[in-house]
């Protein structure tokens, strides 16, 4: 194919325009036209998907602040939670410490009852004695039996005594009690107390493991709202790489054609001047056999619906160093690494006077890069397993006109897959 046949096919198929046979200067000029009406929109595109760009990555920025509160609140439960852990361990250590002052206490009481006791049996003699001479100790006798001052002395002191012994006996026997009993109440209390409080502590640190529980999950969601919104902005900017290797291409292919036009005039011009004949005409070429097959194998997933997702293109599968070749002569506008077509190269033609687009992804390898001029048949790469990939394949693509996201058509009844 001549030079200037090649550059009006490619300044064709990238602007979705009409291939001209032998076209006159206004056609050309009108073609011209086209192409940067095409230029245009495409530009209009991209801003659009910049625009898009821009506001998911706002939306990552609003979601990660969102993260950074749920990790401080998350942070701030860990430390009640550890705190209220603390308290608990500390109450129930004082339980502990409570129920050993307890049992300390209950051998006290084991005494103090004994004491009681013994106190008990000298009151049960005196009570006894009383009885024995009529309820009252007949002390007058005792003290009219002296014999002399001083034994008076004595035997009255002897009898204050045991009166005052008796009274002391009443009073240690009510204090002991009251001591018991006190001891007892105010050791329960606290016990109680403390079982009260272990179990508010217990209650608190269950609400804040279930506050936690719900940040761990809100956590959990924010970060996959990111990641979509990740995967979302890496389809945009793939769609802008894409859009912006298009405009790239129509505006090679405008120079190219207003070059060919100017050498076109200027031989033109010398013709005439020289007045001679053996004119000559020029002429594009265009894919006028159809489609090749892009690659050999089975196809393992055809065009449609598929695990509740569309899939829009066809996979063909086959083991070894499998060669990809390109369906129809064209020119590579994108050739580079995709996150989810892995190696993927895109391909413009004409065929039979209507422009196509044919992907060719999860390639192991790329043979061409952006710009290069292909024909029929000719090797692209070899099939792979890259990108978002489960198994050697080949998935192919086939749009009418220009790439534009989610809009290939079924390449089977095209293309002979």
């Amino acid at each position: 194919m001549k030079k200037s046949a090649i550059t009006l096919a490619v300044a064709v198929t990238v602007g979705l325009g009409t291939i001209f046979v032998g076209t006159p200067a206004k056609i050309e000029a009108e073609s011209i036209s086209k192409l940067k009406g095409e230029q245009n929109k495409i530009q209009e595109k991209r801003s659009d998907v910049k625009s898009d760009i821009n506001s998911a990555n706002d939306k990552i920025s609003e979601l990660q602040g969102q993260q950074a509160e749920v990790k401080s609140d998350m942070e701030r439960i860990d430390f009640a939670i550890g705190d209220t852990t603390t308290k608990m361990n500390e109450k129930t250590a004082k339980i502990e410490e409570t129920k050993a002052e307890i049992a300390k206490l209950q051998e006290e009481t084991k005494i103090i009852k004994e004491r009681i006791e013994k106190r008990n049996e000298l009151l049960k003699d005196r009570a006894r004695s009383y009885q024995e001479t009529g309820g009252v100790v007949n002390y007058l006798d005792v003290l009219m039996g002296s014999t002399s001052f001083s034994d008076f002395i004595d035997r009255a002191n002897a009898v204050a005594t045991i009166m005052k012994a008796d009274q002391d006996i009443l009073k240690q026997h009510e204090s002991d009690k009251k001591e018991l009993e006190s001891k007892q109440n105010q050791v329960e209390k606290d016990l109680s107390d403390l079982k009260n409080m272990l179990a508010d502590l217990e209650k608190m640190n269950q609400q804040l493991s279930a506050q936690k529980a719900e940040k761990d999950k809100l956590l959990t969601d924010l970060k996959g709202q990111e990641q979509e919104a990740h995967d979302y902005a890496m389809d945009l900017q793939e769609q802008e790489q894409i859009l912006a290797a298009q405009e790239a291409a129509i505006q090679k292919s405008i120079k190219s054609e207003q070059e060919r036009q100017a050498k076109e005039a200027a031989a033109q011009q010398a013709k005439n001047n020289a007045s001679s004949g053996g004119g000559s005409s020029s002429s594009t070429q265009s894919n006028s056999g159809g489609f090749i097959r892009p690659a050999a194998g089975i196809v393992t997933s055809g065009y449609g619906s598929r695990d509740g997702a569309f899939h829009y293109g066809v996979d063909i599968a086959k083991a070894g160093n499998v060669p990809i070749w390109a369906a129809a002569a064209g020119q590579v506008y994108v050739s580079h690494y995709s996150e989810s077509y892995g190696n993927v190269v895109y391909i413009l033609h004409n065929v039979n006077g209507q422009t196509y687009t044919t992907v060719y992804a999860h390639m192991n390898r790329r043979d061409v890069n952006v710009g290069d001029t292909v024909t029929q048949g000719q090797q692209i790469g070899i099939m792979g397993n890259t990108g978002d990939s489960h198994g050697q394949h080949l998935h192919f693509e086939l749009y009418i006109g220009k790439w534009a996201y989610h809009s290939a058509i079924n390449p089977i009844p095209t293309v002979p897959i």
